[in-house]
């Protein structure tokens, strides 16, 4: 996932989507060969000359300024996340850098110990691949629950959740809105993947999905951002029924990449009341954390 690959088809995607009617340009009734806006009517907007915008939508400019990228995103209509994406792309590589093998990824003490003061509620842990380093037996019961509850302890075997959604029939049921959980992880992963465009088992996992699932591979394809930090899901759980609960994403502040997704309901509601019943069919809240050895931390 070459970055200035991904800002050209960024740029690409995301001019197709507007027509010039949705930006008070006149058509005159013509013809129109190419879907959304031409390239010459996109600079215009942006008040830049169209030889360099379609310099730099081919991937051939590697220096555009913050102003130019400002211009180009309100031309293009971004939101403030598809606006931190477009310039996270644009950010030129660091020369004279080989890239790096990825490094293992492991949970911090001070995440231990937040998953396991969770007693009660459903929490897990995420790579920034989506791969589940650690959960609590209810994170295991309310996401999970027909994986085997101590995979994560195992680097080889840890579940990832982006394939779960989009390949595993039972988390598929498990979204009333199934379709907006399923953009949810996609605009996160388009994310990750501005951050990270030389990450070899991002671009895996990418691929495979691209290769296994049509409907990731149209989402992955139109270029959509979503930062998708807090969320309200209704879920069919199969052992507790129909709840809604709200999916919070903590940040690791360490910059391991790692990440918290901790579920929760309005106090007192029906929701609540079915999370307290997960909570007794799970039985008491234990952490699966990766086993002693089994990874390094980062030197």
């Amino acid at each position: 996932m070459n970055k200035h690959g991904q800002l050209a088809d960024f740029l690409q995607a995301r001019r197709s989507l507007l027509h010039p009617e949705d930006v008070g340009l006149q058509t005159y009734g013509e013809r129109r060969r190419v879907p959304g806006l031409r390239r010459e009517e996109l600079a215009m907007l942006a008040g830049i000359s169209a030889p360099y915008y379609a310099r730099l939508e081919q991937g051939q400019s590697r220096n555009a300024s913050r102003e130019v990228l400002d211009a180009i995103a309100t031309a293009l209509r971004l939101d403030e996340s598809e606006r931190v994406h477009l310039h996270e792309l644009a950010r030129a590589p660091k020369r004279g850098r080989a890239a790096l093998r990825p490094r293992p990824e492991w949970v911090t003490p001070a995440t231990s110990a937040l998953l396991a003061a969770l007693e009660g509620t459903p929490a897990i842990v995420m790579g920034r691949r989506s791969d589940v380093l650690a959960w609590n037996t209810q994170g295991h019961a309310l996401f999970a629950g027909t994986v085997d509850r101590g995979s994560p302890a195992e680097p080889g075997r840890r579940p990832n959740m982006a394939k779960l959604v989009f390949l595993d029939a039972h988390t598929r049921d498990l979204y009333t809105d199934w379709p907006a959980k399923a953009r949810a992880v996609v605009g996160n992963l388009r994310l990750t993947a501005g951050r990270h465009p030389e990450d070899p088992l991002l671009a895996g996992l990418v691929g495979e999905l691209t290769m296994r699932s049509p409907e990731f591979a149209a989402m992955w394809a139109d270029h959509r951002i979503l930062a998708c930090d807090v969320a309200d899901y209704e879920m069919h759980h199969p052992t507790v029924g129909t709840l809604t609960v709200t999916q919070q994403t903590l940040q690791s502040p360490q910059g391991t990449g790692a990440a918290m997704v901790i579920a929760t309901a309005a106090p007192g509601s029906p929701s609540a009341t079915t999370l307290s019943l997960l909570a007794q069919a799970s039985g008491p809240s234990e952490a699966v954390l990766p086993r002693r050895g089994a990874e390094s931390r980062p030197s």
